[in-house]
């Protein structure tokens, strides 16, 4: 590998070292596309998820600190509709 990074190096007029840093530059730079690409296919996938939480999230959001009433409320109308 040694002998493979010298002989590219020669071959482009650069040291090894700058290869090198060229080579990590650019496998950073890919990563980093490929964590924006991650970033926004997440960022896709929670906008979709989104429209279905808010089905299950939307009403009383302290509904069921209010089980007591809501049920009392509940029978009291089919009590009163049962009559």
């Amino acid at each position: 590998m040694k002998a493979g990074l010298e002989e590219a190096a020669r071959n482009t007029n650069r040291s090894v070292a700058r290869l090198l840093d060229e080579i990590v530059a650019e496998r950073l730079d890919a990563a980093g596309q490929e964590n924006e690409a991650e970033a926004n296919s997440q960022r896709r996938l929670h906008a979709r998820v989104t429209r279905f939480l808010g089905c299950i999230a939307s009403g009383d959001a302290r509904r069921s600190e209010r089980v007591r009433e809501l049920v009392r409320a509940r029978l009291k109308r089919r009590r009163a509709h049962a009559r």
